[in-house]
């Protein structure tokens, strides 16, 4: 996402160290659900100095597709039941993940996957100011597909396979997150 500059609103937090990195041992959909809502918590009760943006991994749940897809729908609702519907969004991301009206192997997916199913949970302040500060924000996608055109999906599959490793060794290096604020 970064490296490609797939969001060019992504490195900031990153660089700042405000991205925080959450993975569920989840194993069902109700485990996930209380972890989304704990997360979701906590990302409003964090100061934004601290907390821009979380990243809720869950590598044992949700691994098919469209069962990740119908879950998003519980995201949304677990955010409208928490009272913060226009102050956090959930963006999702999956390794399989595949836009409406397109075909597995489309490329643009590629802008939506990740090594594991992954709930990126965003302040919508956050998002509306960045995007004002972007000169041109229709541009990013146009950009992304002319970004993974050039990558191809050889590329593609060559930064995937790279990503995984990483992310399994951050993994497992990684103890587990803190349930209160720091």
């Amino acid at each position: 996402m970064i490296g490609l500059n797939l969001c060019p609103f992504a490195k900031g937090p990153q660089v700042r160290g405000l991205v925080r990195y959450v993975v569920s041992q989840a194993t069902d959909n109700a485990e996930l659900q209380a972890a989304l809502r704990e997360e979701l918590t906590y990302l409003a009760n964090t100061s934004p100095t601290q907390v821009e943006t979380t990243l809720l991994i869950h590598p044992q749940v949700l691994g098919d597709f469209l069962d990740y897809n119908d879950f998003l729908e519980l995201a949304d609702d677990t955010i409208a039941d928490l009272d913060l519907t226009g102050v956090l969004q959930v963006a999702s991301f999956h390794p399989d993940y595949q836009f409406a009206g397109t075909a597995s192997h489309d490329i643009t997916n590629a802008t939506n996957r990740a090594p594991w199913p992954t709930l990126h949970l965003l302040r919508e302040a956050s998002i509306e100011h960045a995007l004002a500060a972007f000169p041109d924000p229709e541009s990013i996608y146009t950009n992304n597909l002319a970004t993974l055109e050039r990558l191809g999906p050889t590329g593609w599959a060559a930064l995937q396979q790279q990503c995984r490793a990483d992310a399994e060794a951050a993994i497992t290096a990684q103890p587990p997150a803190p349930t209160e604020p720091v």
